[in-house]
């Protein structure tokens, strides 16, 4: 359930300016966007509610799949333990998000769509908040697949239908695979490379056949992420291009209303069709969920405050520390609390862009991270909140920690001859300072990598002697409040005689430069999907470095590093997957791509004082807006005040 956050909610962090340690909205969200988040698992050990009948043909049929030994729910439970059946149905909320929107189709690479659209659909599966990696039936009611996984067909649920009452069949989801291969994003089309084909076995039979064996990674991609394509609505309309008519839709939610680009409202469907199945009862309670769209984010937090929003995740250490010193906090009408997250965390860094010639060199991108001064950061600007990340999978066991094990060593000795010396010996560390601002020894590094890398310094300027040029950056930001955390780097780049600088574009503009890769450096966060796989392709394969709209940031090029890739991917076993993540993981990090940053081990939650959530929290969520009601009792209290 963690997961189903949407797809696009996912790619749309990696396409935009990531501030401070920002915080999903919808990490509970039940439905599932355009394409719900991928799971990305393998080698299933164990399965709830299978056939053993089935199973002696050498068939498994099974309604609930897991990554490794069980999953956490047996068939026939009632509810989610952090769910309340008897939950209250009602009352309206108001969100805020950041940007715009001109488009409601996630699919096409053209156009802005709201991140929340994914409310209006559903998937085959759905996953808990209380796993990282499984997937339980919601349109498909059971799975059957063979011991070597070439294959998976999915058993349709009869009295599945969209908002119309048209019922969902096998052909819709044909038709949605179909057209995400031929005009999907880049990076949504990355997942499915082993699907060799889809058939339609029945109106309630799908059967999907893959290239790979004795994997269950593009299984449960399948599974978990394609939705139905309604044909019928579709027949007589071009999915290749932007549009703003609400859609047809299966999830819990259909879109009551919008303004292009300012709000969009979403009603609860009365008739869901799904509502009373286990895996949805006591979620989705509020009738409308509006999201009002802000371009600033103090802006947004002003109202707030003033109460034109109900809820927000706070992504500013700032705010945290001083902006919630207000009466409406101190009386109790808006809350304040912290949540524990226990979610394997993406990199979140300055990422250079080497398809420009200045980035190539190795020496001057470690040069430059020298002069990010994390610690006075820390101090000064994020009040001592955030822990420096120092791997690709931070808060994960998928991450480095420390010189290389022999696990690790012996998977990366083949590729020795092409790496660092230091990737097979050392623990990677990002330079450190005093926290006081004092940069005398990190300058004197920086400067002295750029001259061996071949740029000189004359009069206080880093200068390319075939050019005569002085070296210039700029960093690329679509918030306004990075510009405060990004300016002491690039002073700090300016000590050493870089002409380095900020430019503020607004959100359509940002995504346009990110999908042409029109840039120096851009400041981003890419989540991957525990445990890692297939977006690695995107976010660090070489094809993709080349590909208008993937999500390599960097523009990666590193044959170990897609060797390694695949080898995850391959993985048949836990452990060596871990370790093979591990051996990725030490690779790029000593090339020097990007300039890590920092993440946050907690859930920064401030509300008005008119909600009930469940007792019992989920393991990798906060839970809102999904399990989450409104309290009458409450409300009234604070309409009185």
């Amino acid at each position: 359930m963690r997961w189903h956050l949407a797809l696009e909610s996912v790619y749309s962090r990696a396409r935009s300016c990531a501030h401070e340690g920002e915080t999903h909205l919808f990490p509970a969200k039940l439905a599932p966007a355009v394409f719900a988040v991928i799971l990305t698992v393998f080698g299933l050990q164990g399965l709830s509610g299978s056939t053993p009948a089935a199973a002696q043909e050498g068939i498994t049929k099974t309604w609930a799949m897991a990554e490794f030994g069980k999953p956490l729910y047996k068939d026939g439970f009632e509810h989610w333990p952090y769910a309340n059946p008897n939950a209250p149905k009602g009352g309206k909320i108001v969100l805020g998000a950041f940007g715009s929107f001109d488009s409601l189709n996630a699919l096409i690479l053209k156009g802005e769509w709201p991140r929340s659209i994914g409310l209006i659909r559903d998937s085959l599966m759905v996953n808990s908040a209380d796993e990282l990696a499984s997937a339980y039936g919601l349109i498909a009611e059971t799975v059957e697949f063979p011991a070597d996984k070439s294959w998976i067909i999915f058993n349709l649920r009869p009295e599945a239908r969209y908002h119309d009452g048209v019922p969902i069949v096998a052909e819709d989801f044909k038709a949605q695979f179909e057209a995400m291969m031929e005009h999907g994003r880049p990076f949504l089309k990355s997942f499915f490379r082993e699907v060799e084909g889809v058939e339609v076995l029945s109106d309630h039979r799908l059967k999907f056949t893959f290239s790979s064996r004795n994997s269950m990674k593009p299984l449960m991609q399948v599974a978990t992420s394609v939705p139905p394509l309604p044909r019928h609505y579709w027949a007589t309309r071009d999915i290749t291009r932007t549009y703003l008519e609400p859609p047809l839709g299966s999830g819990a939610y259909r879109i009551k209303t919008l303004e292009a680009g300012r709000t969009i409202t979403y009603e609860r469907v009365e008739d869901y069709w799904a509502a009373d199945l286990n895996i949805m009862r006591g979620l989705n309670n509020f009738d409308e969920i509006r999201f009002d769209y802000f371009r600033e984010g103090e802006v947004m937090f002003e109202a707030f405050k003033a109460g034109a929003l109900d809820f927000r995740a706070e992504n500013s250490s700032k705010r945290w520390a001083t902006g919630y010193k207000v009466p409406q906090v101190e009386r109790g009408e808006i809350v304040k609390r912290l949540v524990p997250d226990h979610t394997p965390s993406g990199i979140q860094a300055f990422f250079f862009n080497l398809r420009r010639d200045k980035f190539k060199d190795v020496r001057v991108r470690e040069g430059i991270a020298a002069l990010y001064d994390f610690e006075s950061v820390r101090r000064s600007l994020l009040f001592n909140q955030y822990t420096r990340i120092k791997s690709y999978f931070p808060n994960s066991d998928f991450g480095v920690s420390g010189p290389p094990t022999p696990e690790e060593i012996a998977i990366l000795k083949p590729f020795a001859d092409r790496l660092p010396p230091e990737v097979m010996t050392k623990a990677f560390e990002p330079p450190k300072t005093d926290g006081t601002g004092n940069i005398r020894t990190s300058l004197r590094k920086a400067v002295r990598l750029f001259k061996q890398a071949g740029w000189e310094l004359k009069s206080g300027k880093l200068i390319d002697p075939s050019s005569g040029e002085q070296m210039k950056i700029e960093f690329l930001v679509a918030q306004a409040d990075a510009v405060r955390l990004t300016a002491p780097f690039i002073n700090n780049l300016k000590r050493a005689g870089i002409d380095a600088n900020v430019r503020i574009v607004d959100t359509s503009q940002y995504q346009v430069r990110i999908d042409d890769f029109d840039f120096d450096i851009i400041s981003v966060r890419l989540n991957f999907f525990p445990p890692p796989g297939p977006e690695l392709r995107s976010y660090y394969g070489s094809a993709a470095a080349v590909e208008r709209g993937s999500a390599n940031m960097a523009g990666i090029e590193n044959p170990v590093a897609d060797e390694l890739i695949e080898r995850i991917i391959a993985a048949k076993d836990l452990e060596t997957l871990k370790a093979t993540s591990r051996a990725l993981d030490r690779v790029l990090l000593w090339q020097h791509y990007v300039v890590p940053q920092f993440y946050n081990k907690e859930f920064r939650l401030a509300y008005w004082n008119k909600f009930g959530y469940p007792e019992v929290s989920a393991r990798y969520s906060h839970g809102f807006p999904t399990s989450w009601w409104l309290d009458r009792t409450l409300e009234a209290k604070l309409n009185a005040r």
